[in-house]
């Protein structure tokens, strides 16, 4: 592991994810190289996702609109991108159903964001002024979601935004994007199933029994 430091780095989850980049990331950027790859996994599957979406985040900007929510129904936010270029950043005022993350899909298409990468840092955040963090963070386009996102509820100490984000960025490729992928679709559906089986298991059958029940009868 270069750049980070391995002691500071003993995340299995995390561990798994950048060794599948090992045998299927080289055999992948043999036959397209890693930044076109990515981009194209961008447009395919970012297009996609926002046709699948584009309905309910309309609806949903709809809604908040007729709501008159405070600010408006959209977020609008200056964050750095590819090559050091700053964008607006919008985003749906909203986390249901991650409609936040779904309505930032236009920025995918266009480029300003990739499906997976660093997080997106507002121009001047301190964050992006490290010793060798400034070039790898022109060099990459921020990420809808990223490495970062999906270990971000671990709570373990190694798992830190930046050393994330910096892990990442040596070693990004389509094998570890569709990874990051899977398990940020995955984390939800399992915190769901998580929820229902615990509220399954509070259940009794003191709770249906009828007022004045005794066990006697």
């Amino acid at each position: 592991m270069t750049g980070t430091v391995r002691g500071q780095f003993p995340s299995r989850s995390t561990a798994r994810l950048t060794g599948l980049t090992d045998r299927a990331g080289r055999l992948a950027d043999r036959f397209l190289p890693r930044t076109p790859a990515e981009r194209i996994l961008d447009l395919a599957l970012g297009t996609a996702l926002l046709v699948l979406t584009a309905p309910a985040v309309a609806v949903a900007a709809l809604a908040l609109g007729a709501r008159r929510t405070p600010g408006g129904a959209w977020d609008r936010r200056p964050r750095t991108g590819l090559g050091g270029r700053v964008f607006e950043l919008r985003t749906l005022r909203t986390r249901r159903l991650h409609l936040d993350l779904f309505s930032r899909l236009p920025h995918v298409v266009r480029g300003d964001l990739s499906l997976v990468g660093p997080v997106p840092l507002a121009p001047g955040d301190p964050r992006a002024a490290g010793p060798g963090v400034r070039q790898w963070r022109q060099e990459l386009r921020p990420g809808l979601t990223g490495l970062a996102q999906v270990r971000a509820r671990s709570g373990m100490p190694w798992d830190d935004p930046a050393l994330l984000d910096q892990h990442y960025a040596e070693h990004h490729g389509v094998v570890l994007d569709l990874a990051i992928l899977a398990e940020a679709a995955r984390a939800p559906l399992r915190a769901r199933l998580h929820k229902a089986r615990r509220t399954k298991a509070h259940l009794s059958d003191t709770d249906h029994r009828r007022l004045g029940y005794s066990p006697v009868e």
